[in-house]
């Protein structure tokens, strides 16, 4: 495919490099990756060996004593070059992510321009690492605070963003004077070699040293578990389940590193009597099948008024019953398939439970065969009428199910139901009732991460801070100022008087 050769992937590839050199370890097991598309082989991989993590760890920290060195403008330049080349190569990337994923041509190409838009962030940024300057108590003193980089910050990224969500991590880590080592899905190594190679160009041509932007492609249980316990990594981003990143929160907090947890969603939207239905059904929609339900962003929930239950399930039967399913890299297509056969298994064996709880299915919630559907990942998303206490409700399914809640009364009711699952990431509210809207985003209101109005759950833009409460880990990635975690902050007093005074007015004479 010419998409791949213009990526420079190979039949074969190797599993890790800190630029545009790659280890060549073969002994590590070969990860071989077929397309959910059609179920076609599309190229393997070599993974890594300990001491291929080791030799790449080692010229990271290297790197990251010249890196932190450079003006955070000039850093800033870096990004904005790496930013230039993949616009260059949106269309085989964004190509690449949707063959690889799953995920619809749109979405693959819209993936490729978030990380074209944080490179955009993030150069602006690098002018803007601010600190405070506090008064002193003391007279002839100066106090103020400011931002210094970590190190070596690592990310670990999931199959459904395959490389957004690294460059969030990647090009803010950068600019901040920081290192990045970059752990991706096992399911989606190819889009990270892709870019891996893309960056290295830049790196490159700029005669800057290897293990600025590094790539390690291994086994959780050796690779993923050396990576957690290593403590020249004082920061690790997470994205993955609730579990994993407990796993990993345990693991790296137990040798005083940091971590940003961006995990499970159990995302709901509320719509009321004063709901604009014409906003509401599109947005639910595609929030509900977007990526075919594989978004931490997903909508899950949809908690609708009584007195017009049965009106928006009509409209959303309405609108299932005209999607078009199949391969993501036709565009009149509305869902692809599913990352692979294992998720399929998720989704059929949570519609089984859903009936089992007194859950009733009112449209899809079975997986696809025939010629279309050969690769054996795709499913009819389902719309299952639910209460909010289910076990099943009450669990994040990594599928496109919608479970269609009813609520009576005031908004505070569906409020509380919105609330009463473990997860809070996402969150949505639809009314034209300013006090409905106000109450929603009140301290009493939503208790995620991410709360919007009139608009559904997925999409979140990158100027924004992203990230989640609750079992969703609490971390903050992309906009706002989620850059501070990337460094570690500094106070500092000056003394520029020929005395000595001491703080809170203590007297210590000798």
């Amino acid at each position: 495919m010419d998409f791949l050769k213009e990526l420079g992937i190979e039949e074969k590839n190797y599993g890790s490099s800190g630029g545009l050199n790659w280890n060549k370890t073969k002994t590590e097991g070969e990860l071989k990756i077929h397309s959910p598309a059609d179920g076609k082989f599309v190229a393997s991989v070599y993974q890594a060996s300990s001491d291929d993590y080791d030799s790449i760890v080692s010229t990271a920290f290297e790197a990251f004593e010249y890196w932190r060195k450079i003006p955070a403008p000039k850093r800033g330049e870096i990004v904005r070059q790496i930013g230039v080349r993949l616009r260059d190569y949106k269309k085989p990337l964004g190509t690449l992510v949707t063959y690889e994923m799953g995920k619809s041509l749109q979405e693959g190409l819209g993936e490729v321009q978030e990380m074209i838009d944080i490179c955009d962030f993030a150069v602006g940024l690098s002018r803007q690492l601010y600190g405070f300057t506090m008064h002193s108590e003391r007279p002839v003193h100066r106090m103020y605070d400011q931002y210094h980089p970590l190190g070596i910050v690592a990310t670990i990224s999931a199959f459904n963003f395959p490389v957004a969500v690294w460059s969030w991590n990647a090009m803010i880590a950068a600019v901040c004077g920081d290192v990045n080592l970059w752990k991706p899905s096992s399911k989606t190594p190819l889009t990270a070699i892709a870019t891996q190679k893309i960056v290295a160009q830049v790196i490159k041509e700029n005669d800057l040293p290897e293990g600025i932007f590094s790539l390690i492609i291994g086994k959780g249980s050796t690779i993923g578990e050396k990576l957690l316990n290593d403590k020249r990594i004082p920061l690790v981003s997470i994205t993955g389940s609730t579990p994993v990143g407990r796993h990993a929160a345990e693991v790296v907090s137990k040798r005083f590193g940091r971590t940003i947890l961006e995990l499970g969603g159990n995302n709901g939207i509320i719509i009321t009597p004063d709901a604009d239905l014409k906003l509401a059904i599109p947005a639910v929609v595609f929030g509900a099948v977007g990526t075919a339900g594989q978004r931490c962003t997903t909508t899950r929930r949809l908690i609708i008024h009584e007195s017009i239950f049965e009106k928006v399930k009509d409209a959303l039967v309405n609108a299932y019953s005209s999607f078009k399913i199949g391969t993501p890299l036709d565009e009149a297509n509305h869902v692809g398939p599913l990352v692979d056969k294992s998720a399929v298994t998720v989704f059929s064996d949570a519609i089984e439970k859903i009936k089992k709880e007194g859950g009733k299915v009112v449209f899809g919630g079975e997986a696809l065969a025939g010629k279309e559907y050969e690769s054996g990942c795709y499913v009819k998303p389902a719309l299952v009428e639910a209460e909010n206490h289910f076990n099943i409700v009450q669990e994040e399914t990594f599928a496109p199910i919608l479970y269609l809640i009813k609520y009576s009364g005031s908004v505070d009711n569906a409020i509380k139901l919105h609330n009463d699952v473990p997860q809070g990431l996402s969150s949505a509210i639809f009314t034209n009732n300013l006090r409905e809207a106000e109450t929603f985003l009140s301290a009493w209101g939503s208790d995620c991460g991410i709360a919007n109005v009139n608009i559904g759950t997925s999409g979140a833009e990158i100027g924004g801070a992203f990230g989640g409460e609750k079992e969703t880990g609490g971390g903050r990635e992309s906009g706002s100022d989620a850059w501070k975690v990337y460094m570690r902050r500094q106070t500092n007093t000056i003394n520029f008087s020929d005395q000595l005074p001491l703080a809170q007015g203590i007297k210590f004479d000798i």
